[in-house]
């Protein structure tokens, strides 16, 4: 078996990768069952796995990444004020059973892309995709005095963007679509920033 982020060899029955530090077993976000690395979709309710997996690189512009790589050395150990936004699709549970799970997830990846336009468009950060929302930060790793403004900015962008998808999911499909958005402020220590980060 190999890791599927980096593709080093993994011994046999080992929970993390030796090479990058990638978790090798993982559970169904829905149901719970256990899931191979290399899953796709849970064998036990067919929901998909893979967006948890992928790294805050992977769906970080470029020209955010260069920010944040490039202030990571002088954040290291600071205190910064942060304000965390977490947005989720409301009774994705009823949808992904009520449709086949293939369906299911070109009907909420649509919908997780549009909540992370709308953080990168304000400049945060996410920093944790589920199946079906995002988390996100605003002020750290790149800083802003604002930041509290930009999440509450993000989180209408969110709300309206969604609004507008879910009406036409509705439309084509029938399904309903709806989001919560969650969002709080607060003192934090800058933690070393990676360059997977």
């Amino acid at each position: 078996m190999n890791c599927p982020r980096c593709q080093a060899p993994a011994l046999e029955g080992a929970a993390f990768c030796e090479a990058c530090g990638v978790r090798l077993e993982r559970g169904c976000p829905s149901c719970g069952a256990e899931a191979g690395p290399a899953a796709r979709f849970c064998r036990n309710c067919g929901s998909p796995l893979q967006a948890e997996d992928r790294a805050p690189a992977a769906f970080t512009p470029s020209h955010l990444a260069t920010k944040i790589l490039a202030s990571r050395a002088s954040l290291e150990g600071e205190r910064k004020q942060v304000t965390a936004l977490f947005a989720d699709l409301r009774g994705s549970m009823e949808l992904l059973e009520s449709v086949d799970p293939e369906e299911a997830r070109r009907l909420m990846d649509p919908a997780v892309q549009l909540m992370m336009d709308a953080v990168h468009r304000y400049e945060g950060t996410v920093n944790h995709v589920l199946g079906d929302g995002v988390m996100a930060l605003f002020g750290a790793p790149i800083a802003h005095e604002d930041a509290p403004r930009r999440a509450l900015y993000a989180a209408l962008a969110i709300r309206d963007s969604i609004s507008r998808y879910g009406e036409q999911v509705r439309r084509e499909k029938g399904a309903v679509i709806q989001v919560r958005v969650g969002v709080n402020s607060g003192e934090v220590v800058v933690r070393s920033i990676g360059s997977d980060l």
